[in-house]
């Protein structure tokens, strides 16, 4: 499935304010423009690295104002998520080391406490350990928190959500992370752009390892859904912030937008 996909943001600031964003997906290629220019301004100091979860970063300074960035790209995304209900949980010993910081607790995912663990034990019920668990875990996410605005800020977590019942993508994207960990599931935040989403904006869900592979578990969705355009992922949201701003500064829009491409 070929994408063309996008988003651009308005963003306000009174004085010049150094950034680091995630707005280009992992793979393809990109189309800049800021304030209806092509490219960066060289004054801006434009400058892209790799993270240590290689994840595509831009770094540069904002200038005092309004700023429009705008970004177009064209990107291949699975058309269904590969699901296989028979995947089996992978022991802590049989992990790849790369997979195993994604067991640990992080920010917004205390997957160590004892209630979490208990939580998690309720949920799966006799579940078999794998895919199945997990699928029961994004199950009763979806069932049971109420997708609401205002209710979360930057410093919710899993825990604070499970007490308010209710979120946005990211916090129901914590709770599952949070909640596989403390199974010993490998877990890992995914945020990117979902084709067709209703209210398009910017999405997160999350990842588990089983069956020796990444597989893809998205809460706030019915049913497993294709068309998806990572940006990144890591331990949790403070890793894939789409936005960091070293000065105070104001996200006066934001608009994200996908279409089906016919060409392949």
């Amino acid at each position: 499935m070929h994408v063309r996909a996008g988003c651009e943001l308005a963003i306000e600031t009174d004085v010049a304010a150094p950034v680091i964003a995630m707005l280009r997906p992992r793979t393809g290629r990109a189309r800049w423009h800021v304030n209806d220019r092509a490219g960066f301004d060289p004054a801006l100091g434009f400058d892209e690295y790799l993270d240590g979860f290689g994840n595509r970063c831009q770094r540069f300074t904002l200038p005092p104002g309004l700023t429009r960035i705008r970004l177009q790209t064209r990107a291949v995304a699975a058309p269904d998520p590969d699901a296989m209900p028979e995947a089996p949980a992978v022991a802590p010993a049989d992990l790849p080391a790369s997979t195993l910081q994604f067991l640990l607790p992080s920010r917004y995912c205390p997957s160590d406490r004892a209630a979490m663990y208990a939580r998690a034990l309720e949920i799966v019920g006799d579940a078999a350990p794998g895919h199945a668990q997990v699928e029961a875990i994004r199950r009763w996410i979806h069932t049971h928190l109420a997708y609401r605005y205002g209710v979360s800020d930057a410093s919710t977590d899993a825990q604070d959500t499970l007490a308010q019942g209710a979120g946005v993508c990211r916090d129901f994207a914590h709770v599952g992370m949070t909640l596989c960990r403390a199974l010993d599931i490998p877990a890992r935040m995914v945020v990117g752009w979902l084709h067709d989403l209703k209210p398009m904006d910017m999405h997160a869900w999350f990842e588990a390892y089983v069956g020796d592979a990444w597989h893809t578990f998205d809460a706030t969705q019915a049913a497993p859904r294709g068309g998806r355009v990572v940006i990144a992922h890591g331990r949790d949201a403070a890793d894939v912030a789409f936005l960091t701003s070293y000065r105070p500064l104001r996200t006066v829009s934001i608009q994200v937008w996908t279409e089906l491409d016919a060409v392949a």
